[in-house]
């Protein structure tokens, strides 16, 4: 979400049209679960964990244009319609499998409803998908001693079942056809979508066992005592249209969305997708095989953007080991803007990264407080000593080779913004605001005031324009922080500046009233982060 959001903002602020969606993924085992173990009903605990999420991605300054929820109505109906023009296209088959049923629950166990020992490692917590002490990928009749998540009950049978699977195989050529002619996607997106396709395509059960989720239409299913929903696989990449449709009811034009989704309208449209590599098979095989068997005239994606795993000091995050930080502690524990810049500076786009404690508080100590934070703390006291937090006169000629470098930089870092490289245009960022450090050490202000303040203020002056263009360029990766700057220099609208536009050393004129600034950055110490390694490493 945060490269995308970075990316959103990017593109907005070079003044292209942007819709940014995302939303809950509401439906399958783990919503029922947790439901469960929070004592509420499914469709009461979805509805206060989108709240949840909604509030903290907005503290996280994630600016979606519109946040959503795959349980939508407009989800339901979209989700079935595909569903019955696949049906109807012959592109939907219908199998019978062996499926734990628990005779005291009455009712089949999807995978995760299913408990045991793993064959593996002997963990006795393993679940029928995963097991979580060694972690293996497991289906449910592999392990020993199984029993129902639900009641506890090992009286649990293998059972005939009915359910729906999506025929890819039968929609290969044309799948095949689809992925040769991307030519935007990454190696790693096109790496995976070829290992599924080297693996060979096949059939995938669309259908669970669920209370809660998408119902296939009762007319589909003979065994009229079973409810069947769809797999969420199946549901949730729907939500990509279906929430751009609930954005258009909400924003008072609900046929906007088609101009984002239709032929018709969508020509000019480029169409980016962000994600975990580990989804990337259900958007490059699963979904665009879903689309072409309705003949549906949906625009595809034109572009992938996979990343690799963020681990926690060299393991997994886990919620179950309460092992890692998420997103609601860490905005407790420090502002959004820190993690923002860490995470960025340390995307893992080419391998894996790994969080910890001290990693991060070297970066945000470092890049955040010493270069950036130390350049308009120097910055700002000077011109408060001096000039009354005025701008002083300066001849823009005497910044003509400082201009030419910060010309260059922002170049680059809208280049690699585009380019969807993330980690680089953080680190093209962190160059930027080296260039002001380096300036002002150089040029030593503090000294020539006291003997020539003409030629002082003029390095003043410079690094005023520095900061504009710091503000302008650090937007999309740091907004608050951006803001902030901003409002110190008494100016407003950097958010819409291009960064294109952001290098100017005459912007400012002379006499120009700056703002108090408070603190920016406070550093982190190494007692902190002991005590935070130790709270956060698990059980």
């Amino acid at each position: 979400m945060l490269p995308g959001d970075v990316f959103a903002r990017y593109l907005r602020q070079e003044g292209h049209e942007v819709l940014y969606i995302c939303g809950t993924d509401e439906h399958g085992t783990p919503a029922e679960l947790a439901a469960q173990e929070a004592g509420l009903p499914v469709e009461e605990y979805c509805a206060k964990m989108y709240e949840v999420q909604k509030q903290s991605y907005e503290r996280f300054d994630i600016a979606f244009d519109y946040f959503g929820r795959t349980s939508s109505p407009a989800n339901h109906e979209l989700t079935a319609m595909i569903f019955e023009r696949l049906y109807e296209n012959g592109y939907i088959e219908e199998k019978y499998i062996q499926q734990y049923y628990s005779h005291v629950d009455g009712r089949f166990l999807p995978d995760r409803y299913v408990e045991g020992v793993c064959p593996h490692c002997g963990y006795e917590k393993a679940r029928g998908d995963q097991c979580d002490g060694c972690g293996t990928l497991l289906d449910p009749e592999e392990l020993i001693n199984p029993y129902s998540v639900i009641s506890k009950s090992r009286d649990i049978a293998l059972t005939q079942t009915q359910h729906f699977f999506l025929n890819i195989p039968k929609l290969e050529s044309e799948v095949l056809a689809w992925v040769d002619q991307q030519d935007n996607w990454q190696d790693i997106v096109r790496g995976i979508a070829h290992k599924w396709i080297k693996e060979g395509l096949q059939s995938r059960c669309i259908t669970r066992d669920l209370k809660w989720g998408i119902k296939v239409p009762s007319r589909y299913q003979k065994d009229k005592t079973q409810d069947k929903v769809f797999y969420v696989w199946f549901d949730a990449p729907n939500g990509y249209v279906s929430i751009t449709k609930d954005w258009a009811s909400a924003s008072g034009d609900s046929e906007s969305w088609k101009q984002w989704w239709l032929p018709e309208h969508s020509d000019d449209v480029f169409y980016v997708q962000f994600m975990a590599k580990d989804n990337v098979p259900f958007h490059t095989i699963f979904w665009p095989s879903m689309l072409i068997g309705t003949g549906l005239p949906f625009k595809k994606v034109d572009d992938i953007k996979g990343f690799n795993w963020l681990t926690y000091d060299k393991g997994k995050f886990s919620t179950s080991q309460k092992r890692g930080v998420f997103v609601d502690k860490a905005l407790e524990l420090f502002p959004a803007d820190y993690w923002r810049y860490y995470l960025l500076a340390n995307c893992p786009e080419s391998a894996d990264a790994d969080f910890t404690f001290e990693s991060f508080a070297a970066t945000v100590n470092k890049d955040l407080a010493d270069i950036l934070g130390n350049f308009i703390n120097r910055t700002w006291t000077l011109l408060k000593k001096y000039f009354d937090l005025k701008v002083p006169p300066c001849s823009i000629g005497s910044a003509s080779d400082l201009e030419d470098t910060c010309k260059k930089i922002t170049a680059d870092i809208s280049e690699l913004l585009m380019a969807r490289k993330f980690r680089q245009a953080t680190n093209a960022l962190r160059a930027l605001w080296v260039v002001g450090n380096e300036y002002i050490t150089e040029n030593e202000p503090w000294r020539t005031l006291k003997t020539d303040p003409q030629e002082g203020g003029e390095v003043l002056a410079h690094c005023v324009h520095l900061l504009r263009t710091f503000a302008i360029a650090s937007a999309p990766f740091i907004p608050h922080t951006s803001q902030k700057i901003a409002e110190m220099l008494n100016i407003e609208n950097v958010a819409n500046t291009p960064i294109s536009d952001s290098v100017c050393f005459d912007y400012f004129k002379e006499g120009h009233a700056l703002r108090d600034s408070g603190v920016f950055f406070e550093k982190i110490d190494e007692e902190k982060v002991k005590a935070l390694t130790e709270k956060y490493r698990g059980k």
